[in-house]
């Protein structure tokens, strides 16, 4: 991933670095993330003109996943390993 793309995540709907599918793909993230869960039949509609059901299970999929993991981490108090931290 470049660092102009996770630039973008800090403003996905404003960035030219990302491209519509990304955009999509990271407005699904965000609403399947949010407690209660709530995606927009809108949303949902989109998703399936540009992915067929497997793609959409396997999308769905990982993102439930990397929440699952996050709210593991979270309850047991795990802390990152600071992988994202300069060694230099």
């Amino acid at each position: 991933m470049t660092e102009a793309k996770l630039q973008a995540l800090l403003d996905p709907e404003g960035s030219a670095a990302l491209s519509d599918e990304e955009r999509l793909v990271l407005r699904y993230a965000q609403a399947v993330t949010k407690t209660p869960v709530t995606v927009p039949d809108e949303l949902f509609e989109q998703l399936r003109r540009r992915f067929n059901e497997r793609q959409l299970v396997e999308l769905t999929s990982c993102i439930t996943w990397e929440n699952y993991r996050a709210r593991f981490d979270h309850a047991l108090g795990i802390e990152s390993e600071g992988f994202d931290k300069s060694s230099a």
